[in-house]
Formats: C-alpha cells, sequence, structure tokens
C-alpha cells in the first residue's frame, strides 16, 4: 500500500514538473513571437528628400518624319504600256507624263467619233432647213438636234481618253517607288508610281494632355534630328489633334524645311519651350512614382516618427519623372517613393535608403 502512495506521489510530481516546463516554453515562445512581429511589422521603404531644383521645362516628344505630300499614281484607263519615262529618285513636275499607253485603238475610235459628229452636223443642217420650210416637224428636228449633241459628246469622250493614255504626275516631288515596266498591261486604278514631295517634311509626334495646353499653331519648334546631330532644324505646328488617343495624348504635326539631308521615315525629337522662352524654373518636385494611385490622386507617403503619414498635395506641371509641387510641402519632408502599396496610413516603416 506504501509502495503504491509512494508511486502516485512521484507520478504527480514528474506530471507537475512536466506542466511547469511546457508552460515555460510556451511563455518563452510567445515572448519570441511578439519580438519577431515588431520586426516584421515594419514595412521596408525608399524614401528621398522633398527639396527645390532647377528644372528644363521645355517639354519634348519623339517622332518620325512623313512626306508633307505623296501620292499612288495609277492609270486611268485599259491598256498596254508603251513607255516609261522616268525611273526611280527622278524628280517631276505636276503635270509631266511619267508614261504612255498604247492607244491606237483608241485612235480609231477617236476618227469613228468625229465621222459621226461630221454626218450628224450636216443631218442637223438639212433638218433646219427643211424645218423652215415645213418639210419636217418639230419633233423631228429635236431628235436631230439631239442626235448632234451626243455625237459632240463622243467626240470630247474620247479626247479625254486619248490624253489619259499619257500618264501625268499628280503632284511635284520625286519617285519614290516604279511598279511598271514597258509591255505591262494595266487596268483603271493600277498603281504605277509612288511620288513623295519632302521638299518639306510632317514631324508627327504625340503631346502628352498636361503640355498641349501649353503649345500652339504657328508656334516655333527646335527640331533634333537623331542621324544628323551636328546640324539644327527648327519647324512650325500646323496641326494639334482635337481629341487625344486612347493614352490621353494629343497628335500634333510640324512642318519642317528641307535643307536636302532630312528623309522621310528619319526618327527626330521636337523640343517645345513652353515657359515663354525660360529654359529653367526653380520649383520644388518630388518623383512621380511617389504619388498614390498616380500623380492624378495627389496623395503622398511622408515619414512621421517612423510611420507613414498620408498627405494630399496640390500638384502644378510634369516634367518628365518630376511633378511640380504647389502646395502641401515645404521641403525637407522625406517622401516615401517605393512600398506604398503595401501601406495604411500609421504604418510602421524601416527605412532602406
Amino acid at each position: 500500500m506504501k509502495k503504491t502512495l509512494i508511486y502516485i506521489i512521484v507520478a504527480a510530481v514528474l506530471i507537475g514538473l512536466a506542466a511547469w516546463k511546457i508552460a515555460d516554453n510556451k511563455k518563452k515562445q510567445e515572448t519570441e513571437v511578439k519580438e519577431v512581429a515588431k520586426k516584421v511589422d515594419k514595412i521596408n521603404v525608399n524614401v528621398i528628400t522633398a527639396s527645390r531644383e532647377n528644372i528644363d521645362t521645355d517639354y519634348s516628344a519623339n517622332g518620325t518624319f512623313v512626306p508633307k505630300q505623296e501620292t499612288q499614281q495609277s492609270s486611268e484607263i485599259s491598256g498596254r504600256i508603251v513607255n516609261v519615262l522616268v525611273r526611280e529618285g527622278s524628280r517631276v513636275g505636276a503635270g509631266q507624263v511619267l508614261a504612255t499607253i498604247k492607244r491606237d485603238a483608241i485612235e480609231v475610235d477617236v476618227t469613228q467619233a468625229q465621222n459621226t459628229l461630221q454626218n450628224a452636223i450636216i443631218d442637223n443642217q438639212r433638218y433646219e432647213n427643211a424645218f423652215k420650210t415645213g418639210g419636217v416637224t418639230k419633233q423631228q428636228l429635236d431628235n436631230s438636234r439631239l442626235q448632234l449633241k451626243n455625237a459632240q459628246t463622243a467626240v470630247r469622250a474620247q479626247s479625254v481618253r486619248v490624253n489619259d493614255t499619257s500618264v501625268r504626275a499628280g503632284i511635284s516631288g520625286t519617285i519614290n517607288k516604279k511598279m511598271v515596266e514597258p509591255g505591262m498591261v494595266v487596268a483603271p486604278g493600277t498603281a504605277l508610281f509612288e511620288i513623295v514631295n519632302i521638299n518639306t517634311l510632317k514631324l508627327s509626334v504625340l503631346v502628352d494632355e498636361s503640355q498641349v495646353g501649353r503649345i500652339q499653331i504657328g508656334q516655333t519648334v527646335k527640331i533634333n534630328v537623331n542621324v544628323l546631330p551636328e546640324e539644327s532644324f527648327s519647324g512650325r505646328i500646323t496641326f494639334i489633334a482635337p481629341k487625344s488617343d486612347a493614352s490621353l495624348n494629343f497628335p500634333v504635326e510640324i512642318e519642317v524645311p528641307n535643307k536636302g539631308n532630312l528623309k522621310a521615315g528619319m526618327y527626330a525629337t521636337a523640343v517645345f519651350k513652353t515657359n515663354h522662352g525660360a529654359e529653367t524654373q526653380n520649383m520644388l518636385t518630388v518623383p512621380a512614382e511617389a504619388f498614390v494611385n498616380g500623380v492624378s490622386s495627389g496623395q503622398l507617403f511622408v515619414v512621421n516618427n517612423g510611420t507613414a503619414k498620408l498627405i494630399k498635395v496640390q500638384t502644378g506641371k510634369v516634367y518628365g519623372d518630376k511633378v511640380q509641387i504647389l502646395s502641401g510641402l515645404n521641403g525637407g519632408e522625406q517622401v516615401i517613393t517605393s512600398g506604398q502599396i503595401n501601406l495604411d496610413n500609421g504604418s510602421k516603416i524601416n527605412i532602406v535608403k
């Protein structure tokens, strides 16, 4: 009986020691978890110091040159090409003959139409004289006059066909592409030549919505051409689209006189003066990437005693990746530039840089 009691007491002591050990380990684990949680609770962020700086207020936009005029010169009639009078690279004037189409059959039709006209003239004269003496009715005279008009129209139509056997340039320019050779049979609408006028080129660029209100038609624009860095060019704004594209950019066209070295398809940069001629302006700025949900939100996180504080600012113009701040910041504040997606107002932060 004594042995049983001793076993019970020993077992109870062991159980008590085990329970105390488990409780002690649990307490240590909870303490460690709290320490880790304190560290994990801090969100890593990057910051910059808001400051004033001289910003280049000129706005640049990239684009490519296109000809001021270009056309696909085609045939007006069907026929076989007899002569091709120009080659690729030839300079041509508006109205110049580029190629000729065989006209033998058309000349036969012209002769026939002229003969028909002569008969109609003779017949009509006979009816006119006969009507005066009562030899024909008014209806017969009217029919004669109608036949004469139809014959005259037929002669004019054949003359047009004869003229159309000469394929003429619609604009002055340079033959960029020749798609015809002697002996080819062409049909109306068949493209024979591509003519481009590059005496003046158009530079087509896209201007951001924040800048389009600061430019105007007729404004002079400096042009930098990548492949001609030593040469200077300038142009004049001739078109500003009244409607933006899906990306809120406005197509703008600038006419640039060609000094001889520019080619259609060249890449260039238009530099718009947007501050009455001043190249730089001192202003308070922050990076565009610092804004929560885009620049239009006007919301930023700034560092406040180890936490992130959400503030509202009034923004001005956008200059590349810099945004002008008109109010809401005084300068010197640490503005968070990354990690905003994980932040709430008051979140604890760990500054990485």
